[in-house]
């Protein structure tokens, strides 16, 4: 049984990622076309460089078209459109990026000038280690209060807790990270105002650099997390309530099965599983996600670097983020279907 199970896992995970081709193929044709069309491209930015920095509402295409082309002589003009690849057709282009996106060639960045791949590299680990952590604590602090606001339903508890919980959720992370700032870098002096890690840090001990890592990465953490929870939390004390009421409990109790064992292994583990679904969807918010609380922060992670590629239409930058974020999208979903599957029995992974 156990090895028809993991035979029948083993095709499952195949065939998802077998259907994962087609559709990465289809989000990279809908980036490559977004941004060979919109204005503003490398050529356009050159030429609003050369005329003194003109407003970007001037330019037409990413092949800069709506500007006047007197403005670069011709053949630099031919040079550059051959640098870029925009004298071959746009079908050739496109078939040139899949064949670099298959050797996870992502091309060079315009405002960086070094590779994408190195830029996401690099900036990885940060959004991985906020992204992990809050997603950690979010539901080591989810689970149990969730729990217990159910079997505790109405109670001075339930109602308080409730009243804080939605107060968290009312206000935006970043305003509660400004807030948290002024009061606890700007006012008492302590935690460090921006960055991931103090300058230095590669020359420090080992637990003075897990005292520095810890400073800079409080109060984020704080941020992050109690925009993540809430929700979560209210989700598994509504859907523990309902199973609470559901009649196989009832009918578990009437034949005699303890009320601990009705609660804690058959009405919470079917709660569990609407939390189950979602689990996979956090990857790709390590991408993208943290936006806003890394600009309030000084953090330079994925999300921050995405927001300056779009500011400055470094357009390889733009597309290799936003191809990096599908596929953990797409691994995501893959996660949350065998996250369901392993607390959900009934699921069959050959149907």
């Amino acid at each position: 049984m156990a090895g028809s199970r993991a035979s029948a896992l083993r095709t499952f995970v195949i065939r998802r990622l077998l259907l994962m081709i087609p559709t990465m193929l289809g989000i990279s044709l809908f980036v490559f076309l977004l941004c060979q069309f919109v204005p503003g491209g490398p050529i356009d930015q050159l030429r609003l460089q050369m005329a003194g920095g003109g407003a970007q509402g001037e330019v037409s295409s990413g092949r800069g078209s709506g500007v006047p082309t007197n403005e670069i002589p011709p053949e630099q003009l031919a040079v550059l459109e051959a640098y870029y690849g925009f004298d071959k057709p746009i079908y050739q282009r496109y078939f040139m990026y899949v064949k670099n996106l298959a050797t996870l060639n992502l091309g060079e960045s315009q405002r960086y000038l070094v590779p994408v791949t190195d830029l996401i590299k690099q900036r990885m680990p940060i959004s991985l280690f906020f992204g992990l952590i809050t997603t950690i604590l979010t539901y080591s602090i989810c689970i149990p209060l969730g729990i217990v606001k159910a079997l505790r339903h109405r109670s001075v508890f339930d109602n308080t807790s409730s009243a804080l919980i939605f107060i968290g959720y009312a206000i935006p992370n970043y305003a509660l990270g400004a807030v948290l700032l002024v009061l606890f870098s700007v006012k008492k002096d302590w935690f460090p105002l921006s960055g991931f890690v103090s300058p230095g840090y590669a020359d420090f001990g080992t637990l003075q650099k897990i005292t520095d890592l810890a400073q800079h990465a409080f109060l984020p953490l704080i941020c992050l997390t109690i925009g993540s929870f809430a929700f979560m939390t209210m989700l598994l004390k509504n859907s523990l309530m309902d199973n609470m009421g559901a009649d196989y409990v009832k009918t578990a109790l009437a034949k005699g099965m303890t009320w601990r064992r009705a609660i804690f292994v058959h009405a919470l583990r079917n709660s569990l599983i609407p939390m189950a679904t979602s689990f996979g969807n956090i990857i790709s918010l390590l991408v993208v996600g943290f936006l806003l609380i890394e600009r309030v922060f000084g953090i330079h992670g994925i999300g921050l670097l995405f927001f300056d590629a779009m500011q400055a239409r470094d357009y390889p930058l733009i597309m290799g983020i936003t191809v990096v974020s599908s596929a953990l999208l797409l691994i995501g979903n893959l996660l949350s279907d065998l996250t369901v599957a392993l607390v959900d029995p009934r699921v069959r992974f050959g149907e």
